[in-house]
């Protein structure tokens, strides 16, 4: 199944926020033979379904990046100090591999390492994990191996190393990146799915740079489309394996989450109320969330006077390097979009 592939390679490429260029090509390379496909010098990606059509425009966006980690300094003995791209708990990363791309675009395994318990005092045992505590090993013996031999620097990025792997039976995938890539494999599907189709609404693409470390590249397309209303797919945290039962509000198998609060943005009340019910009346699975943290692009957006929501597809353990999503709420998710780029007359719209 092509969906199923993509969702793969898009998992398994290299981009963490500011290094979206392989990812940015998987997305060009998806999208050949539709107008307007612009990739800027950002690595933002941007297109546009039916340029020649009438009607609001409706902006569909997913970022690009995923969290990892960048090389701070090498230290003598070859180990390097390294910074978090994106928000990542210091306690996930301790035995993590991780592959940093060096100066010459080779991947070279390491590890995040902590001193080991043999070593430790009392105190250090107690004490929460801290990055400051942490290094990146790739084996090397020495600052001149790791610059010379390995060619890893400053500023060389780094991203889980693991190839994600799709359990057919239980329509499950294992992996990284999966925030924001399913979101984006969600929309590349639902631009498809959508271009030929007479449509009551301009719809265009973004595919948005750096938003782990700011949503950054998503004003930079919102400035070139000039939407009037966006819809922002996203790879939502998923909380069934922690919250008590009446508290979870983003469960594998239940169907994307549509939320009406983080610490972004309220949801434009009215484009949510019509998401929910148009998805009910397609019987479309969802889920409502309110959350005391988190945020999108859409909340970037939402500031600019434009009715925005969120369909998030639930990942458990986003910001890891060990995510599940499965192919049921990608499908939904993907099923809403569509049904709202069919529904989102300029009528509609103005009732917002």
């Amino acid at each position: 199944m092509k969906e199923i592939e993509r969702i793969i390679a898009l998992s398994n490429a290299f981009g963490p926020s500011g290094f979206e260029d392989e990812v940015s090509k998987l997305v060009k390379d998806e999208l050949k033979g539709f107008d307007n496909l612009k990739e800027d010098k950002m690595r933002n990606v941007t297109c546009v379904v039916n340029p020649k059509g009438k009607g609001p425009k409706v902006m569909l966006d997913a970022h690009l990046d995923e969290v990892g980690l960048i090389v701070q300094a090498v230290k003598p003995n070859g180990t390097m100090n390294f910074l978090t791209l994106g928000r990542i708990m210091p306690p996930n990363l301790p035995s993590s591999s991780f592959k940093i791309r060096n100066k010459e675009g080779v991947d070279i395994p390491a590890v995040v390492a902590a001193k080991p318990p043999h070593f430790t005092s009392a105190k250090e045992r107690d004490a929460a994990p801290q990055i400051e505590n942490m290094v990146l090993d790739c084996g090397s013996v020495s600052q001149k191996m790791t610059e010379e031999v390995y060619k890893v620097g400053i500023a060389s990025p780094a991203v889980p190393n693991i190839n994600c792997i799709y359990d057919e039976e239980n329509r499950l995938f294992f992996g990284k990146a999966f925030d924001c890539r399913i979101g984006v494999a969600a929309e590349i599907e639902t631009l498809k799915r959508l271009k030929g189709k007479k449509l009551p609404c301009v719809v265009q693409g973004s595919f948005a740079a750096q938003e782990e470390v700011g949503d950054r590249g998503v004003y930079c397309n919102y400035k070139e489309l000039k939407p009037d209303v966006m819809i922002c797919f996203e790879g939502c945290p998923a909380d069934d394996t922690f919250q008590d039962p009446y508290m979870v509000q983003a469960a594998l198998y239940k169907g994307p989450m549509l939320r009406h609060f983080d610490v972004s943005m309220i949801t434009h009340p009215r484009f949510q109320k019509f998401a929910l019910d148009l998805a009910r009346k397609k019987n479309i699975p969802v889920q409502e969330s309110v959350r005391s943290g988190g945020g999108t692009n859409a909340g970037r957006i939402h500031q600019e006077g434009v009715p925005c929501i969120v369909i998030g597809i639930p990942v458990r353990y986003i910001h890891s390097s060990n995510c599940y999503c499965t192919l049921d709420d990608y499908e939904a998710a993907v099923h809403l979009a569509v049904e709202l780029a069919q529904a989102l007359s300029q009528e509609v719209v103005d009732s917002f």
